[in-house]
């Protein structure tokens, strides 16, 4: 897959021991870290608003430290580690034009890489789904378009299903990182009534 850098290079990825930053638990973590592709998206990125600490890397490993936070049965943390590694890891190769292609939106194109490595419905759309909960409070609270925040908000539940516990866990542990805003996260405790809200 070739690479949008944008100027957003970072450094040589060929110095930074990924293994020793994101310290993989299992084999399909193992296997992400050998990939090229996948490799390719770990050292993109600068410091900016919501990302002070720059490359998605580091961002993996903050979100992976939220997921150790949480008592979670090994199931669920092997869900949401996998997800925490592949969520962010396409930011490089996703389309930036006006109007945006959603299709080629980084989270899609992780659920798409990911498809190499496992068929667990969960992991694909949550990982494809991991921002939606997102733009929703957005186009609500930022855009004022209720109706359409709404309505995306509705086909994210309808997608998510009986998982919504484990899209909120992941959704939290990923907002919970740099300075990003912590409202949309307390908007969707708010407004979800079948979730078990956490603390940490």
């Amino acid at each position: 897959m070739v690479g949008i850098h944008n100027g957003m290079e970072g450094n040589n990825p060929n110095k930074i021991d990924y293994h020793g930053e994101l310290k993989p638990e299992n084999e399909l973590e193992l296997a992400l870290l050998e990939d090229p592709a996948f490799l390719e998206g770990l050292n993109w990125g600068l410091p900016r608003y919501g990302h002070p600490e720059g490359e998605v890397y580091r961002h993996i490993a903050e979100v992976l430290g939220n997921i150790d936070k949480i008592k979670l049965n090994p199931e669920s943390r092997r869900i949401l580690r996998v997800i925490a590694f592949a969520h962010d890891t396409f930011k490089h190769a996703e389309h930036k034009g006006s109007p945006r292609d959603w299709t080629r939106h980084h989270s899609v194109l992780a659920a798409q890489f990911l498809e190499k490595y496992t068929d667990n419905k969960i992991i694909l759309d949550i990982t494809e789904l991991h921002d939606e909960a997102y733009y929703s409070w957005r186009m609500e609270h930022l855009y004022h378009q209720f109706d359409e925040g709404q309505a995306r908000l509705k086909s994210l539940l309808n997608r998510i299903d009986d998982n919504i516990q484990l899209y909120y866990l992941f959704f939290k542990c990923d907002t919970r990182t740099g300075d990003k805003t912590q409202a949309p996260v307390k908007w969707f405790e708010q407004t979800i009534r079948n979730i078990q809200v956490v603390e940490f």
